[in-house]
C-alpha cells in the first residue's frame, strides 16, 4: 500500500468514527483516505432493520447505476439456439447452453451474471448449488429469467447491479471507482440507497435504515448520515 501523505493523515485526524457525515462529504473523505496505487471500488454498507431469515423480510432487487460502476462485466447467456443470435448481437461474453451447463457442473463460474429464460429454468436450476453461493443464480425479480435477452444483457453493460440483504441485513455493493467524480459517486449511491428504501418490506417494524457506510477498497469505512440520502 502507498505511504499516507501529509494531507491524507490530516484527513484521518479529522474522521470522526462516531459521527455520520452527509453523503458528499462522506465521498470526499473517502477518496481522500484511499491509498491503493490502483482505482479501488467505492462500496456501500446498508444495515436494515430487517429479519431476512423471514421470506417477508428479504429485500432484494436491481438498479441501473447512472454511471455505471466502472466494470465492464461478463455475461453468460444460457438459451435456447434461437436466442443465442440475439445475446451475441446485445454483447453477451458466452452464449449457449448444455455445453456451459456441463462446464459450470465441472467447476467453471468465471462470469459476473447469468442471464437465461424461463423455459430452460429446470435446467439451469439444477446448477442452484454451484450458482447460488456465488450470487450467480438467474431470478425473475432481477430480470434475470427473462424472454427479452437483448435488454437484460444490455442492462447489466450499462450498470445494473442486483442486490440482496445478507444473513446479518446488511447490503453490500459497489457504487463506482475512486476515479470518478465526486458528483457521480453520490448520485450512483443516492440511486441505490432510494431503491432499497422503495424496497422495506411491510413486515419491517422500526427503523428500516439503521446505518450506512461507504469505504473504498482497503479504507476504513464513513458513517452515512442516513437522512441525507433522500436530500
Amino acid at each position: 500500500m502507498a505511504k499516507l501523505t501529509k494531507k491524507r493523515k490530516e484527513v484521518l485526524a479529522k474522521l470522526d468514527k462516531e459521527k455520520a457525515y452527509n453523503l458528499a462529504d462522506a465521498v470526499k473523505i473517502v477518496k481522500e483516505i484511499t491509498t491503493t496505487n490502483f482505482d479501488a471500488s467505492v462500496d456501500l454498507d446498508v444495515r436494515l432493520g430487517v429479519d431476512p431469515r423471514k421470506a417477508n423480510q428479504m429485500v432484494r432487487g436491481s438498479v441501473t447505476l447512472p454511471h455505471g460502476t466502472g466494470k465492464t462485466k461478463k455475461v453468460l447467456v444460457l438459451c435456447t439456439p434461437d436466442k443465442e443470435e440475439e445475446a451475441k448481437q446485445a454483447g453477451a461474453d458466452y452464449v449457449g447452453l448444455d455445453d456451459y451447463i456441463q462446464k459450470i457442473k465441472g467447476g467453471w463460474t468465471d462470469v459476473d451474471v447469468v442471464i437465461t429464460m424461463p423455459s430452460v429454468m429446470p435446467k439451469v436450476g439444477a446448477l442452484g448449488r454451484i450458482l447460488g453461493p456465488r450470487g450467480l443464480m438467474p431470478n425473475p425479480k432481477t430480470g434475470t429469467v427473462t424472454m427479452d435477452i437483448a435488454r437484460a444483457v444490455n442492462e447489466v453493460k450499462a450498470g445494473k447491479i442486483d442486490f440482496k440483504v445478507d444473513k446479518f441485513g446488511i447490503i453490500h455493493s459497489a457504487v463506482g471507482k475512486v476515479s470518478f467524480g465526486d458528483d457521480k459517486l453520490v448520485e450512483n449511491a443516492k440511486e441505490l440507497l432510494s431503491n432499497i428504501v422503495k424496497l422495506k418490506p411491510a413486515a419491517a417494524k422500526g427503523t428500516y435504515v439503521k446505518s450506512v457506510f461507504i469505504s473504498s477498497t482497503m479504507s476504513m469505512g464513513v458513517r452515512i448520515d442516513p437522512k441525507s440520502i433522500t436530500q
